[in-house]
């Protein structure tokens, strides 16, 4: 009888007689998607965008905008309606503070 065959005698992680093995991985890009051109990165309470992060609820910006966060907000503009709420708060936006 024969012993069975080494499932781990091709395999790339093992090295023998001193080489190297490269393992490579795919990394996601996060795209621009058809549409994203209408997007806005919107002002929600930070407490609330980690909650969700950790829940997967839905959050409301100050422009009445409910959707669950998923993208970067830094490749979108930023919600007129939104800006103009927080800078109409009071201590909203740095104007005059130094």
């Amino acid at each position: 009888m024969s012993m069975p065959l080494d499932p781990f005698t091709d395999d790339p992680r093992t090295t023998s007689g001193g080489g190297a093995t490269t393992l490579e991985r795919t990394e996601l890009a996060q795209e621009v998607e058809a549409g994203d051109h209408e997007r806005f990165a919107h002002y929600v309470q930070k407490e609330k965008i980690m909650e969700s992060a950790f829940t997967g609820d839905a959050v409301i910006a100050l422009c009445g905008k409910v959707w669950v966060p998923g993208r970067d907000p830094n490749k979108f503009p930023v919600c007129p309606e939104c800006k103009e709420i927080y800078e109409s708060l009071s201590g909203g936006g740095d104007k005059g503070k130094k």
